[in-house]
């Protein structure tokens, strides 16, 4: 019978129970100052956790969905790696409509130019004519725009209309007032104002051209091309057909992208053109990019982890320390050391729950609408924060588990003291 009563004294739901009272006992009798400064380390380090290679991620990613809201769309129809342009465009545009979930498209003519300010003045021996390699793109300015909306990416001159057949937009980073780079291999128009002439040359036909604009819109694929009205591009590239260079489509938001992709290749696009998701055209590298941004912040972030594992660890040695006498009177009146031992490491999952409890509020209520609502200002792309439930959890559980070890650690080191030891306070 004794036996009996013994094992159920040691019984884990008992040693849990006994442990869970003690450690709630501690903190309804702890300093409130105290508790609040150990909760509040623990929500800015889970803060750490996420916010940090959330802000990393978040850099590339808003580079990526600005790419995908004005340049690229939900789904894009680009030439096959062997052709110039898409073949029997008008034809897919026809199919396009006919997706479900269909809401907007834009096409696009493109080609290789060469773009010239001086080309008037005559150039000394030796020096260098000011000219660059610059992509063309060839939009229809009313399509362009409501797909895009590029017309606000203009931030000097003005958005061009169906009859400026003898101007264009130029990205910023053709310009050396908005890209001052200097270095062998890269060259930028240097005193290029709005209103001036340029002469743009494909192959060995060249024409002039105003500079009615100047476009920044951190997205490349405007930022460093030559915008001209489609036929304008058609004739300069020579291409007597409609064919188009890029097609982006952009859908309802409830349409599946993968759906709307796969209804493409079934209807026979793909033996005109590749047709990909934003995902699938996204360069390699930006992923690259974003996965080495992702293990840099969990890297940099973990340090804020070791700082408050070793709070709670001095936190809950104090605490064991000055109560040695308090451990040994619970252990001399039968107390199993386990249950004493599992109160502190309540103690300590209750500090990390609470301060992870109130960083999830912080981040998913307040911080990342924040940032949507008012993106990061890098000089390539707006930064947002990249948070997810599953991440945050998944941290939240790192978090936890470690502080758990950390308050596991101090309490065993004073709690195998032996007991008339503790007692007399030796």
């Amino acid at each position: 019978m004794d036996e009996k009563i013994i094992k159920i004294e040691n019984s884990f739901s008992q040693n849990f129970s006994v442990g869970w009272f003690l450690a709630w006992r501690d903190i309804k009798h702890a300093n409130k100052w105290t508790t609040s400064l150990i909760v509040f380390v623990m929500t800015l380090t889970f803060l750490n956790l996420i916010v940090v290679s959330g802000i990393l991620i978040g850099l590339i990613q808003g580079s990526e969905d600005a790419a995908k809201r004005y340049a690229i769309g939900d789904v894009v129809i680009s030439p096959f790696l062997n052709r110039s342009a898409i073949e029997q465009t008008p034809r897919v545009e026809e199919i396009i409509k006919t997706i479900s979930g269909y809401e907007k498209h834009t096409v696009r003519y493109s080609g290789s130019a060469t773009v010239s300010s001086n080309y008037r003045e005559t150039i000394k021996p030796g020096d260098k004519p000011d000219n660059i390699g610059a992509i063309l793109m060839g939009i229809d300015p009313a399509q362009e725009e409501e797909f895009s909306g590029i017309s606000k990416f203009v931030v000097r001159g003005q958005y061009l209309q169906n009859t400026d057949q003898d101007s264009v937009l130029i990205g910023k980073n053709l310009l050396y007032e908005f890209t001052p780079i200097e270095a062998p291999g890269f060259q930028t128009l240097k005193n290029v104002t709005i209103g001036q002439r340029v002469e743009i040359t494909v192959g060995g036909y060249a024409k002039e051209y105003f500079i009615k604009g100047i476009i920044m819109s951190k997205v490349d694929d405007f930022d460093t091309s030559i915008v001209a009205l489609a036929s304008e591009v058609r004739k300069l590239t020579g291409r007597t057909d409609l064919n188009a260079g890029t097609i982006a489509i952009k859908l309802m938001p409830e349409a599946d992208p993968i759906l709307a992709r796969d209804f493409l290749l079934k209807s026979g696009v793909g033996a005109y053109a590749r047709v990909q998701t934003a995902e699938e055209a996204f360069p390699k590298f930006l992923k690259d990019i974003k996965a080495t941004f992702g293990i840099l912040g969990t890297a940099i972030s973990s340090i804020g982890l070791v700082v408050a594992s070793i709070t709670i660890f001095i936190v809950i040695f104090v605490n064991a320390i000055t109560s040695r006498r308090y451990i040994g009177i619970l252990k001399g009146i039968g107390i199993n050391q386990k249950a004493i031992l599992y109160s502190y490491m309540y103690q300590a999952c209750i500090y990390a729950s609470f301060g992870i409890i109130f960083g999830m509020i912080l981040i998913f209520f307040f911080i990342k609408p924040y940032f949507y609502a008012h993106p990061i200002n890098f000089p390539f792309s707006d930064g947002i924060l990249v948070a997810t439930m599953p991440s945050s959890l998944l941290r939240a559980g790192v978090l936890l588990i470690t502080t758990i070890i950390a308050g596991y650690i101090p309490a065993r080191i004073v709690i195998k003291q032996n007991t008339l030891s503790a007692i007399l306070g030796r």
